[in-house]
């Protein structure tokens, strides 16, 4: 279960999310969407402990946190399975899985290519095999459909769905469609001194 209460954070003077109240369960697929700036992403950060909230608490009883970013933050001297596989302890054990869930995105041809060998929507695709392939209980997936074509957007979609049986998946889109295609409920931040709204 993810338990937010009373969640504030401010980037020095600017606040960002002011008493943000959410509790969602432990495993399902909740949308989150609204205007650009009004703390998407950064509430992200904060359910992952990447940035400390100003006030409120977080309770999470996931144990491991899959996150794929928006932009898709892979390391350019690793090849695609070597980025997967880090998330994984980076063994030779777990190079097999690693290019197995890039497989699966189809990237078969693209596994000992590097970061720079890659178009935009082929590197999204690794930064998204790499949450997928570290099986977490929580998945934090910052708009993963972005620059993908509309086979790929499908299939990933039902990646996502398979997911969200076993696990808490939360992610953020633009795109009613693509929100109501995954997910169970859709959140709307509207911005500040507003809490979210499910439709």
């Amino acid at each position: 279960m993810l338990k937010i209460e009373n969640l504030s954070f401010s980037y020095g003077n600017e606040q960002v999310l002011q008493d943000l109240s959410l509790t969602l369960p432990d495993r399902g697929v909740f949308a989150i969407m609204g205007p650009s700036g009004c703390g998407k992403s950064t509430l992200f950060a904060l359910i992952s402990g990447l940035l400390k909230p100003s006030s409120g608490k977080i309770e999470l009883d996931a144990k491991r946190i899959a996150f794929a970013f928006q932009d898709a933050r892979l390391m350019p001297w690793m090849t695609a399975a070597e980025n997967v596989n880090f998330v994984l302890g980076g063994k030779k054990s777990t190079l097999e899985r690693a290019e197995r869930a890039l497989e699966d995105l189809g990237l078969g041809d693209a596994t000992y290519k590097y970061p720079d060998e890659l178009s935009g929507g082929m590197q999204k695709r690794v930064s998204l095999a790499r949450a997928f392939a570290f099986e977490g209980d929580l998945f934090l997936l910052d708009e993963p459909f972005t620059g993908l074509d509309a086979n790929t957007k499908a299939g990933i979609t039902q990646k996502v769905k398979e997911i969200g049986k076993k696990s808490l998946v939360l992610l953020i889109t633009h795109d009613i469609g693509e929100a109501n295609d995954c997910a169970e409920n859709v959140f709307n931040f509207n911005g500040l001194n507003r809490k979210p709204t499910a439709k």
